[in-house]
């Protein structure tokens, strides 16, 4: 890990499928590697939540850090729109909804997602290509 707040970083849950679905749309739709990623359950994801979320209630969603920032549920997904390739940036615009609406809906998918979409016995390993992009 290193200390370069313009880093961009995008901790997920390493054992949930949907996340590790995102996770793969996010690799296959920013392809200049930019993003950066690390489980909440890793060494590397602890210590970038007790750096940028130490006095705030850490939700059990993704958390982007960007700018030396670090911002959870909507707020992150709608953020990491923003390097994707294709149309995807456009989603930026929902910023605008007020984040107890955004987040709402959020929350409904993140509460169901183990059971809808499952859950693994242990956090994904990256293959060798992809090991850069993960911390």
């Amino acid at each position: 890990m290193t200390n370069n707040d313009k880093e961009l970083v995008l901790l997920f849950d390493g054992v949930c499928n949907l996340c590790n679905g995102a996770i793969n749309f996010v690799i296959d739709h920013e392809p200049k590697g930019r993003i950066k990623f690390a489980a909440l359950q890793s060494e590397p994801g602890k210590a970038l939540i007790a750096k940028y979320l130490s006095n705030q209630e850490v939700k059990d969603s993704l958390i982007f850090i960007e700018n030396g920032k670090a911002y959870q549920q909507s707020g992150a997904a709608l953020r990491v729109a923003k390097y994707l390739n294709g149309a995807w940036p456009l989603l930026f615009v929902f910023i605008v909804v007020p984040p107890f609406i955004r987040n709402w809906v959020y929350d409904y998918v993140a509460k169901n997602r183990y059971k809808w979409f499952g859950q693994m016995e242990s956090c994904r390993m990256p293959t060798k290509e992809l090991k850069a992009r993960f911390l």
